[in-house]
């Protein structure tokens, strides 16, 4: 059961601390942070995956970047080991900053514990729960986000990326991603990285 109030308060604070967000994304014609964007996109996407998700995972989906913006990219060395420090580096701040507006709403330990281990990506592939956090990820990504990567990138880095993808979804992961509407350039590497 839903505790209503908390919910409505926790996702409110969620999304003015994302539309901070200096970075701007136009989709449609309208303009938005780019992360308050991407939080919407997967909470959209989760319902469309599960319908019936928990409050936890509707909470995670919606805070997953949450001002993400405060740690750029390019403050760490450009190279494997910067980029895994920044993503670790990352999974912890956000879990800070979520678990701290949850529990301002007034949320107890077990959800913010719960939400906590979702952020940090604990127990992939034996949680139920981080394996669909991680499948809509995975889904927002090539939704919305791969065209628009794969024009930094070789063709052979984008393959292995989206095999990489690959591997960390569901079969019902799978199976969703081969249902996306995407764009033929998308599709074609989809397919090469998959054959």
């Amino acid at each position: 059961m839903i505790s209503t109030e908390k919910f409505n308060k926790a996702i409110k604070l969620f999304d003015e601390a994302n539309a901070l967000d200096p970075n701007k994304e136009i989709f449609k014609g309208k303009e938005y942070p780019k992360e308050l964007l991407y939080a919407i996109r997967m909470t959209e996407r989760l319902h469309k995956f599960m319908p019936s998700p928990s409050e936890a995972l509707k909470l995670t989906v919606r805070c997953q970047h949450i001002c993400r913006w405060e740690i750029p990219r390019d403050s760490y060395e450009m190279n494997r080991v910067g980029y895994l420090k920044w993503r670790q580096d990352l999974k912890h701040f956000h879990s800070k900053k979520a678990t701290d507006i949850l529990m301002k709403v007034g949320y107890g330990d077990e959800m913010r514990h719960q939400v906590e281990k979702l952020l940090l990506k604990k127990d992939l592939k034996k949680s139920a729960e981080t394996q669909t956090l991680e499948d809509v990820v995975c889904l927002v990504f090539l939704e919305f986000y791969f065209l628009k990567f794969s024009k930094k990138y070789a063709e052979a880095k984008l393959i292995e990326i989206v095999q990489k993808t690959w591997k960390k979804m569901s079969a019902e992961g799978h199976k969703a991603a081969l249902e996306l509407e995407l764009p033929k350039k998308a599709l074609s590497l989809i397919s090469k990285a998959l054959s």
